[in-house]
């Protein structure tokens, strides 16, 4: 019997070092990214500006992590992804618990697609639907309530050509 039970444990023992070693190497993959932030602003057609302190995420792990597991934001504040390129672009709210206007703006600061109140915590995709280099987060709401629409323009250092630093 106990030949038996020493296989086993030696099988249990090995499994829990590889489960150690992998859930170590995933340590620095599942910290949270700190973000810089930066100023923008939303110029409607109508000559209406909008100002906002937004998060900047620049680097594929702050594009992936975005807003995701936060519980409140403020009105004047918002997120900023850079592509570091002109494409479509995907995005979702897996993870994400505020309601978002999703703002694609291309590669001259012009809004040209707005997704309002995407769902928190949905899987479901939201594109682009043209090729865009930039999109800005807001609370979902803010675009209606403000007025906002596609053409309106977003003026950033950011956007404004600087290699997507701000």
């Amino acid at each position: 019997m106990a030949k038996a039970v020493r296989p086993n444990l030696r099988r249990i023992y090995s499994a829990l070092v590889a489960l150690f070693l992998l859930l170590a190497g995933l340590g620095p993959a599942l910290a949270e990214e700190t973000f810089q932030e930066g100023q923008l602003s939303i110029v409607t057609q109508g000559g209406a500006r909008h100002a906002f302190t937004v998060e900047l995420a620049l680097t594929p792990r702050q594009r992936a992590q975005g807003l995701m597991n936060r519980r409140t934001m403020a009105d004047d504040r918002g997120m900023l992804f850079s592509f570091g390129e002109t494409r479509q672009v995907l995005m979702w709210m897996k993870n994400t618990y505020l309601p978002l206007d999703m703002l694609f703006i291309d590669e001259g600061g012009a809004i040209r697609t707005i997704r309002e109140k995407a769902e928190p915590l949905s899987e479901a995709i939201i594109d682009s639907r043209v090729p865009v280099a930039y999109v800005l987060e807001l609370n979902g709401g803010a675009a209606r309530k403000l007025g906002i629409r596609t053409g309106d323009r977003v003026e950033s250092p950011v956007i404004s050509g600087s290699g997507g630093q701000p």
